[in-house]
């Protein structure tokens, strides 16, 4: 089924029956569907030519709304269960920060098997805000849908990266860190499946959202998050705070710093190392259309840093002009010790699939 206008029916009228709904990523392979689809064991499987049911579905509980996958970025996905109350809580809370009006209307234009797209239709939804769905994202459909009246989208960075942001009011950027330069009407977020989209917008949070960080993970509780999964063991303690594996901290003024996963940091010669600074710098250089960072295991040093760059048509970049360019902004133990020249993995919800890149680097070395 193509995702267009008639997926809001579809969930309108799986709501109205009391169900929840999964929508499953059709670029997926068949086996990888099949295997995602025995891990959130849904009872129904809607198609485009009609409604079958799937052997050893488990129904929705009352009040169930979503079921959604995360992007599976270090391991195999979960299928994160949202309730019709966070759901609306989510919709309410971005709502209201981002001062939505009848005038405004959103297009929805990334895929919505992954939370980010999933969120601006189910936002549109409930609070009655114009919608235009797109099957995908393309340059054209962002520049029609701005001349058909289209206000707010979502986006990720190599989308941003190709469009012109002041056709919109207001640009959520999510899914990898920022850009060093962004337009004033870019709001960058931070969120997660289990949170039901972005809960900190520009550092800030939402209203209704409390965050915390505890040696040095944050912690978030609020009425979006999620009930639970339905194929794992949940990360929300007693208190109702989530755990979420990401390591922040706060400034002065209270804004929230999120340095990335915590099994995300590079621990060389002793050295903790965060990829999204040197990730940033890297982006900047000229010819540079993509660009990760990881940490490769190394006799010496425990781990080594090493640069991944999809760089546009040219010469190849050597090692010395990339540790040159990073020392100049940062320490020189943060600059790569070795630069590969590769297409970068990313989910679709475009966070870089680091741990595929380091399997492809150890490839390379026994090769």
């Amino acid at each position: 089924m193509t995702q267009g206008p008639e997926i809001v029916d579809i969930i309108r009228r799986a709501w109205d029956a009391g169900h929840a709904v999964f929508p499953l990523d059709q670029r997926l392979p068949t086996t990888a569907k099949r295997s995602l689809l025995e891990a959130v064991r849904p009872t129904q499987i809607v198609e485009r030519n009609g409604t079958s049911t799937f052997p050893g579905g488990e129904a929705a509980a009352p009040g169930d709304a979503l079921v959604v996958a995360t992007s599976g970025s270090s391991g195999e996905p979960k299928a994160v269960i949202h309730t019709h109350a966070s759901v609306l809580a989510s919709a309410t809370a971005t709502s209201a920060r981002l001062c939505v009006t009848e005038e405004d209307a959103w297009l929805a234009c990334l895929p919505i098997s992954h939370i980010g797209g999933l969120s601006v239709v189910t936002r549109a939804m409930l609070t009655g805000t114009r919608l235009l769905v797109r099957p995908k994202f393309t340059v054209e459909g962002f520049d029609e849908a701005a001349r058909d009246g289209a206000t707010l989208v979502s986006l990720v960075n190599t989308a941003l990266a190709r469009v012109d942001a002041v056709k919109y009011r207001k640009i959520l950027l999510g899914g990898s860190s920022a850009p060093t330069t962004l337009s004033d009407n870019v709001v960058t977020t931070y969120g997660m499946t289990e949170t039901g989209s972005g809960v900190v917008y520009d550092g800030y949070a939402l209203d209704g959202v409390d965050i915390r960080v505890v040696d040095g993970e944050i912690l978030i509780r609020g009425a979006m998050l999620m009930r639970g999964y339905r194929n794992a063991q949940s990360p929300i303690d007693n208190d109702g705070w989530l755990h979420t594996g990401d390591i922040g901290s706060f400034s002065e003024d209270g804004r929230l710093t999120v340095e990335g996963r915590r099994g995300d940091m590079i621990i060389s010669g002793g050295e903790n190392i965060w990829p999204e600074p040197i990730e940033r710098i890297l982006s900047a250089m000229t010819g540079v259309r993509d660009c990760a960072v990881v940490g490769v295991t190394d006799a010496e040093w425990g781990q080594r840093v090493v640069a991944i760059l999809d760089i546009e048509s040219g010469s190849p970049m050597s090692l010395e002009s990339v540790r040159a360019t990073v020392k100049e902004r940062l320490p020189a133990f943060m600059a790569p010790h070795e630069v590969f020249h590769l297409p970068i993995p990313r989910t679709p919800s475009g966070k870089i699939q680091r741990n595929r890149i380091i399997a492809d680097i150890d490839r390379q070395s026994r090769a």
